[in-house]
């Protein structure tokens, strides 16, 4: 039998698997204290694990009878120096330091740096960030085989430490052969959107969607500042975004990021796609039972940008106290959509409705909504593209996104404000509308007395014809 389970607020949130919550066990907490959407880190963890992770997943979700998304974030092109002779150098601001292409282990005048496409692609007076931009070095002379840089800012740099460069756009594919077998392994196993890391171009989310072939939507990570120089390209190819802050946030000068945040919601909300805030949300619940006071705020900013999502990493995935976590962005979403000055915010927000009839039925079902009241609209979508455009509105109700299709009601777990369940198929408006008061009524949405707008496509069976509107007292 299973349980009816419905949550009270828009935003959704999004918990990474890891170590500290890969038992069934803590994966039904996490699901209960607010997560919707399960993300597997595929830079962490075996194929055996993750394949397990899933399995739980959708045991869950029979047992609540409720769909639950899934994410699955692959790896991309890691940039990494080599090794040293004792494990690790401290480098000096003033002196001078060589990347090279030479194995043997580094020492304090140079390493490693196994990527030829940086030494070709890196000028003269470009930076290079090294362990996550703790170290800057400049280039002052290029050579076919090395670089000779100025340290700018020196400090320890150990074994294999990534490299970030901020000023050039490599030419370096978005998926690596380890993704590609991962997304060979995964793809079979029924995930519902794939995490894509390192995207520079919008050629990145053509050749992961050729590889998804429709049997998961891309989501694409912006970690670097190219990716916002060709971000309407990039957004026109993808299904979903993030905004990736770890690696942005290295990139970018930290005073930029949160500009840089507002405007990829900004567009995404324009498209009606679903946009995911993430990176070092609550970081300190990695070892604390409570978040800073800076934290929260910080979680608040995202829901009162309007984002579909907010996702946790370390928090959940490796930390002492991941469902702590979770319940903690819980309250604080829920929290702020109480406030009467998020309401303000979102309405203020709201894209224009694009020209056409479908965008006309959904900003009409939220006016109609709003003036009689109504306690949901109830969209019934074949593709998910109803649900979403309906969302993209932000209605002051919930919406009950009704398909026939499970895929389309995990997918839609990640999209603000939607409520979806699986429904039989219908052939009529008048069948429609029948389907609709029930499951609102079941789903605990509406009772007798109360007015539902429906929003459906006529005829029935054809993806995005949304082209009719009906409101209903139950």
């Amino acid at each position: 039998m299973s349980e009816r389970f419905r949550r009270h607020r828009r935003t959704k949130i999004i918990a990474t698997l890891g170590p500290a919550s890969s038992t069934p066990e803590m994966i039904g907490q996490l699901f209960q204290a607010g997560a919707d959407v399960f993300r597997l880190n595929f830079s962490h963890g075996s194929h055996e694990d993750h394949a397990a992770r899933i399995e739980m997943i959708r045991a869950l979700e029979k047992k609540f009878g409720r769909p639950i998304g899934i994410l699955a974030d692959v790896q991309g092109p890691k940039l990494r120096v080599g090794q040293f002779q004792s494990g690790r150098v401290q480098l000096q601001a003033g002196q001078n330091f060589v990347l090279d292409m030479n194995p043997a282990p580094g020492d304090t005048r140079r390493v490693c740096l196994p990527h030829p496409e940086i030494l070709a692609a890196a000028e003269i007076g470009a930076t290079l960030l090294l362990d996550d931009g703790k170290l800057r070095l400049r280039v002052v002379r290029k050579r076919d085989d090395h670089l000779l840089t100025e340290i700018l800012n020196g400090g320890v740099l150990s074994d294999r430490k990534g490299v970030n460069i901020p000023d050039v756009v490599l030419p370096i594919p978005a998926l690596t052969q380890k993704d590609l077998a991962d997304l060979d392994f995964v793809l079979p196993l029924g995930i519902d959107y794939i995490g894509l890391s390192f995207v520079q171009r919008p050629e990145d989310v053509v050749q992961a969607k050729e590889i998804a072939a429709g049997r998961a939507l891309v989501m694409v990570k912006l970690e670097k500042p190219q990716a916002l120089e060709n971000l309407d390209g990039i957004l026109d190819a993808a299904d979903a975004v993030m905004v990736a802050r770890g690696d942005l946030g290295v990139e970018l000068p930290p005073e930029d990021v949160p500009i840089a945040q507002k405007r990829i919601i900004r567009a995404a909300q324009q498209r009606g796609m679903p946009v995911v805030v993430a990176t070092q949300m609550l970081e300190s619940m990695i070892s604390a039972p409570a978040p800073t006071r800076a934290e929260a705020s910080d979680v608040a900013t995202a829901v009162f940008d309007g984002a579909d999502a907010v996702m946790l990493s370390a928090e959940s995935a490796a930390g002492q106290y991941p469902r702590e976590a979770v319940n903690m962005m819980d309250r604080i979403v829920a929290r702020v959509e109480r406030d009467e000055d998020w309401r303000r915010a979102i309405d203020a927000k709201r894209p224009a409705p694009e020209n056409s009839s479908a965008d006309a039925i959904a900003a009409a079902a939220v006016q109609v909504a709003r003036t009689i009241g109504a306690q949901a609209i109830v969209a019934l979508t074949e593709s998910g593209s109803t649900a979403l455009r309906v969302a993209r509105e932000r209605p002051d109700c919930p919406v009950l996104g009704l398909t026939i299709s499970e895929t389309v009601a995990r997918r839609l777990a990640a999209v603000w404000g939607v409520h979806a369940a699986v429904t039989r198929e219908v052939h009529s408006m008048t069948e429609a509308v029948a389907n609709a008061t029930k499951i609102a009524r079941l789903e605990g949405f509406a009772s007798k007395g109360d007015e539902i707008v429906v929003v459906a496509g006529v005829p029935f069976g054809q993806p995005g014809t949304t082209n009719a509107l009906r409101v209903v007292r139950l």
